[in-house]
């Protein structure tokens, strides 16, 4: 069973959800592969990776983020964290009404270089006073300004959507075809795009593309060569990961990996 399904269908059966009224503000270290477990806040939170990558589940499905994006997590959501790659997570709580993005469903924000510090700042520091209040404003202005760019792996429900799912979980590299990996499942493609369209909101090329990023990322927060991680993840050749990966995140795989994702404090 896949990383992202198995977490979604944690949150779905665990007994009791941790409730932490207040959504805390704090900068925290995660060692690669470690997790926070499923939990809500009576909050909004902004959930950012200053280094590494980060995954926010939820019962929908994973959010991904790289240090160039950040994590709209509104008040209520229940949703649990996992780090690949040693991250510094920035957690910034925001009280219900201040909903700059106007949504009450998660999602990937676009993180400029001012929002960073902006976001750095604030996380650091805490304490309110007029000072930290006056950052947070500017920060807000820049959320909603923010361009909203997911990278999202939907968790579907129908069982033979989710049996083709899980297949390309366990390999992301598997090249067949939706009427190939049909016949495995019991479906014909015709049934099985239908069901990604209505159930997942996309196609099943897009779904495939999005679980390629997500395992990518992964990898490259792991220090797994580029060739390597395009191999592993199923593209046809280097050039054409490299090619995918700047249409999504607006830069090579090689500059993500060079940008400067922290500062000196």
């Amino acid at each position: 069973m896949s990383e992202s399904r198995q977490s979604a269908d944690r949150l779905r059966f665990v007994p009791e959800i941790r409730h932490v009224p207040a959504a805390p503000t704090q900068v925290r270290p995660m060692a690669s592969g470690e997790q926070i477990d499923a939990h809500r806040h009576d909050d909004h939170q902004i959930v950012y990776a200053g280094s590494g990558v980060l995954a926010v589940t939820t019962d929908a499905g994973t959010w991904i983020a790289p240090a160039t994006r950040a994590i709209w997590v509104p008040a209520g959501c229940v949703h649990a964290h996992r780090a690949h790659g040693a991250a510094e997570l920035h957690l910034l709580g925001l009280p219900v009404s201040a909903n700059p993005l106007r949504l009450d469903s998660p999602t990937v924000v676009s993180v400029s270089p001012l929002l960073r510090e902006l976001i750095r700042a604030c996380t650091r520091d805490p304490h309110d006073g007029p000072e930290r209040r006056r950052l947070q404003a500017v920060l807000l202005d820049q959320l909603r300004a923010s361009p909203q760019q997911p990278v999202q792996l939907p968790t579907p429900t129908e069982p033979r959507v989710r049996a083709v799912c899980d297949l390309l979980n366990a390999d992301p590299a598997d090249s067949r075809t939706l009427a190939e990996l049909g016949r495995q499942v019991g479906a014909s493609e015709r049934t099985l795009s239908r069901l990604f369209r209505a159930e997942l909101g996309m196609t099943f090329p897009q779904w495939r593309t999005q679980l390629r990023l997500y395992r990518a990322l992964q990898l490259l927060a792991d220090d797994v060569p580029v060739t390597a991680v395009a191999h592993r993840c199923g593209w046809s050749s280097t050039g054409a990961f490299i090619d995918a990966f700047r249409r999504t995140f607006g830069e090579t795989p090689g500059a993500y990996r060079r940008t400067p994702t922290t500062s000196p404090a």
